[in-house]
């Protein structure tokens, strides 16, 4: 059995998978935006999968529609976590 996610172990999950995708860790914070880390929109939805395979959050596609910021789509994964 699995437990919940909270925001802090989310965060970290998010983090490490935008540094797999090429982000410079460093520069990952929650006002960082995809345009500065390199980050495309196919990008994000593999975010969402593997948010998805973690934690079982179905995060779809639309979730993260006008999503910019890590900030913006850490606020739209708890939205969907129920968190």
């Amino acid at each position: 059995m699995t437990t919940a996610p909270d925001r802090a172990s989310l965060t970290a999950f998010v983090t490490a998978s935008l540094a797999d995708f090429g982000a410079e860790e460093d520069l990952i914070t929650p006002d960082a935006t995809f345009e500065d880390l390199e980050i495309d929109s196919l990008d994000l939805v593999e975010l969402g999968q593997a948010v998805k395979r973690r934690f079982g959050i179905q995060v779809r596609p639309k979730d993260m529609d006008g999503v910019k910021t890590v900030g913006e789509a850490l606020d739209a994964i708890f939205r969907t976590a129920g968190i």
